[in-house]
């Protein structure tokens, strides 16, 4: 049994508020409630946008407090968009977020004191937000034992993988002592039956889109600032590292006939390889870099895009988990098409077109599909749409948790 050093220390519920909670708590949703749940995530400090899903998950009769980082890796800016809708909501303090290597922060980082929050009231469950290995799954999920509350979990990983120490100890405690699991993608609920886990599971997709907010709208005038006039326009919008295949992309734009543009959005360590391979390839003049851009103004960049191209490729420590930029580009009416990387094929269904992953070729060709089809487009376009709406909206996602909760609670009963 692990023993960590923070655990030596015991303070009153009390002060430890006062340490480690920042703000005022705001309840705000008033009536019945079924079931009262505490989640502890990481997501709305990373992706505010989120914020979405836990709105839905209140609105379906759960009593929920939500615990999320003040800070994480050093930043700030998106929690701080984060307004309380008809749910409770603590900043909590959080160690080693700000770890140099974010993936390094990513499983080790910590909640102190976050058994105080867990003991603090009878909840029917808690859900912990991490994998399984994680050091702040670990350390939530002893709490949840020494308060004698059911705890479940969250995984994305779909590569098998074997943990050294300390990560294979906090897996194997957690599949030991968890009430349940949600799967972000086929791939990982597969990989949890065959590591092990034998309680309730079921695969959800925990990132969507508000539709209303990821919508068809006019861009003209973004195309018109880019300068990309009645060219064809590919987009990518991501990280420029190798796992994203954006070296495959610019390959391909190289075999594509004139009038097609390519505008890259994000930045990353292989931005300078990739901008002199496009010099190499003779194509400088059909790629626009675009800095990170606000999430707010993706939407209308993924409008002023013909296409949208996520090329991952699959690497030995990483395979594409979802590629939530997809899902965000159906919604918008905007065609997509992906690579057989992970869980690419799976959210793209019928509404895409697949490449297999590095064939520049056969990514080409598909863009060129696009090209010349018009009536191909305006099917993808609608398909896509309409692929979002039943899937990958909030208020789907939030059911179908709130589902799996319900199946928690009645195994338990």
């Amino acid at each position: 049994m692990l023993t960590p050093p923070w655990e030596a220390v015991a303070k009153s519920y009390g002060q430890l508020a006062r340490e480690n909670c920042i703000g005022d708590r705001l309840l705000l949703q008033k009536g019945p409630h079924f079931v009262k749940v505490l989640i502890i995530t990481r997501t709305l400090a990373e992706f505010a946008n989120q914020q979405g899903k836990i709105r839905e998950i209140s609105k379906l009769g759960v009593n929920l407090t939500v615990v999320s980082p003040a800070r994480w890796a050093g930043r700030e800016s998106e929690i701080q968009r984060v307004k309380p809708d008809g749910y409770e909501f603590l900043l909590h303090k959080c160690w080693f977020s700000g770890t140099a290597s974010v993936r390094i922060g990513n499983h080790l980082h910590l909640y102190p004191g976050i058994s105080s929050v867990i003991g603090r009231e009878k909840w029917d469950f808690v859900h912990i937000d991490e994998e399984p290995f994680n050091l702040a799954t670990y350390h939530a999920l002893r709490g949840c034992r020494r308060n004698r509350a059911r705890a479940v979990f969250t995984t994305w990983q779909n590569l098998m993988k074997r943990y050294p120490p300390p990560f294979n100890l906090f897996e194997r405690y957690v599949y030991q002592n968890a009430a349940g699991a949600i799967a972000g993608n086929g791939e990982s609920l597969d990989l949890l039956r065959r590591r092990g886990f034998r309680r309730l599971a079921a695969h959800i997709p925990q990132l969507g889109v508000d539709p209303t907010v990821f919508r068809k709208q006019d861009a003209g005038g973004l195309r018109r600032k880019l300068g990309v006039g009645g060219a064809f326009v590919i987009g990518f919008v991501g990280r420029f590292s190798p796992e994203k295949g954006v070296d495959t992309l610019i390959k391909a734009l190289a075999l594509l006939p004139e009038g097609c543009v390519l505008v890259l959005v994000g930045n990353g360590p292989e931005r300078s390889t990739l901008q002199a391979m496009a010099q190499a390839l003779g194509v400088s003049a059909k790629v626009q870099w675009v800095p990170w851009v606000d999430s707010g103004e993706v939407v209308e960049y993924l409008n002023a895009f013909d296409v949208l191209a996520l090329p991952s490729r699959t690497r030995w420590s990483v395979k594409e988990q979802f590629g939530r930029v997809l899902v965000e580009a159906m919604s918008c009416e905007t065609c997509v098409v992906g690579s057989d990387s992970g869980e690419i094929p799976n959210v793209v269904g019928d509404a895409g077109l697949i490449f297999h992953e590095g064939e520049e070729r056969e990514l080409a060709e598909r863009l060129r599909q696009l090209v010349d089809g018009l009536s191909l487009r305006d099917a993808l376009r609608h398909r896509g749409r309409q692929r979002v709406l039943e899937h990958f909206t909030y208020a789907k996602i939030a059911s179908d948790t709130v589902n799996f909760y319900r199946s928690i609670c009645s195994d338990s009963e």
